[in-house]
């Protein structure tokens, strides 16, 4: 018998090396938390280091988590979407903090001529920006997100606010894997320049109301104004000798030899054809302020209804009762730190399939 002996030895040997002798509660002991933090991250495109901030939320270890790229409206916009030091209303990292507290984790970046990235390549000619090297940028960013360790390849999503979600919408056509969701917040629905004449339309309405301009004045320049883009969409000259002083500075400046190319290539897409791209089945949320006056309710239809031919799924339209461009409640100072309930509402419903149990 003492072959059985040196058998049931054997046995007790393979058992233990294996671990199917472990006691049940050490089996099913969960994974250690670990805490929240954030790291820097950089990358680089075209000859240029960009920098960001990746912020992973509280998790167990070796548990993959949901990844959000997020984008910024236009102009010198940092990661953290301010234009400093007049401009700070920090939306992008209160972005960060609403789906943080979902168990998205993020990455926002200094695009360039912001923050720590500065100029870059561009240092000695910034005429040489157009849209495409954003959107390059953006792509770059996208890809060091989905290579983090504790990203999950298939819950890749992209958040952009105001130029950020014409940008998001031209970054889902492009990489791979194509994001799983898209959250377009007060996003940029029209042709730049269409956008920047209903801007300064209404900007010119609402000093007629105030008693700082008479109409006649008000309807010259709205005319000045739709002659100058005419004519820059055409390759003529432009002549803005004519209109106020705010206007023609402004106008000046993008037509420009600094950014006539950014604005020229950005004028060219029309962002209800950049979402006929989209994968179906893509969860897409759009946000809109009624209290916006940078991008009204009012020309979200045609981006909308893009959007349904792709078969998107929602949450789709979320109309922010009484919340501007920066998603404060009207009338707060735009350098006031927060975002309106019903903004974080909006954020959380986008990612709820992907929110964290930890």
């Amino acid at each position: 018998m003492r072959w059985r002996i040196l058998a049931t030895a054997a046995l007790l040997a393979a058992v233990t090396a294996t671990g199917l002798g472990a006691p049940t509660a050490n089996a099913a002991a969960p994974a250690a938390l670990v805490p929240a933090a954030d790291r820097d991250v950089q990358f680089t495109v075209d000859g240029t280091t960009a920098y960001g901030t990746l912020h992973v939320p509280a998790h167990r270890a070796g548990h993959h988590l949901a990844a959000a790229l997020l984008l910024p409206g236009s102009g010198p916009t940092d990661r953290d979407g301010n234009e400093p030091p007049a401009l700070t209303p920090g939306t992008l990292a209160l972005v960060a903090d609403t789906l943080g507290a979902d168990g998205v984790m993020t990455l926002r970046f200094d695009k360039y001529f912001t923050g720590r990235t500065g100029a870059g390549a561009y240092q000695g000619d910034p005429g040489r920006l157009d849209l495409a090297a954003f959107t390059r940028q953006a792509a770059a960013a996208y890809t060091a997100l989905r290579d983090q360790p504790e990203a999950d390849p298939h819950a890749l999503l992209v958040v952009g606010h105001s130029e950020g979600g014409l940008q998001a919408l031209l970054l889902a056509r492009t990489v791979r894997p194509a994001p799983a969701g898209l959250a377009l917040l007060a996003p940029q629905d029209e042709r730049l320049l269409d956008l920047l004449a209903a801007q300064l339309d209404g900007q010119l309405d609402e000093a007629v109301a105030a008693g700082q301009l008479t109409e006649p004045a008000a309807r010259a320049n709205r005319v000045g104004v739709a002659t100058a883009i005419a004519d820059f969409r055409a390759g003529r000259p432009t002549d803005t000798s004519a209109l106020l002083p705010p206007l023609a500075s402004l106008l000046n400046a993008l037509f420009g030899p600094n950014n006539a190319r950014f604005v020229r290539s950005d004028d060219a897409v029309y962002p209800p054809d950049a979402a006929r791209a989209i994968r179906p089945g893509t969860r897409v949320t759009v946000t809109c302020g009624t209290a916006d006056a940078n991008v009204p309710c009012a020309t979200t239809a045609p981006l909308l209804a893009a959007l349904a031919r792709t078969h998107a799924t929602g949450p789709g339209l979320r109309t922010l009762d009484g919340l501007d461009h920066f998603l404060h409640p009207a009338g707060t100072p735009v350098n006031d730190r927060m975002l309106a309930p019903a903004a974080v509402a909006a954020l959380h419903e986008f990612a709820r399939p992907w929110k964290s149990a930890e």
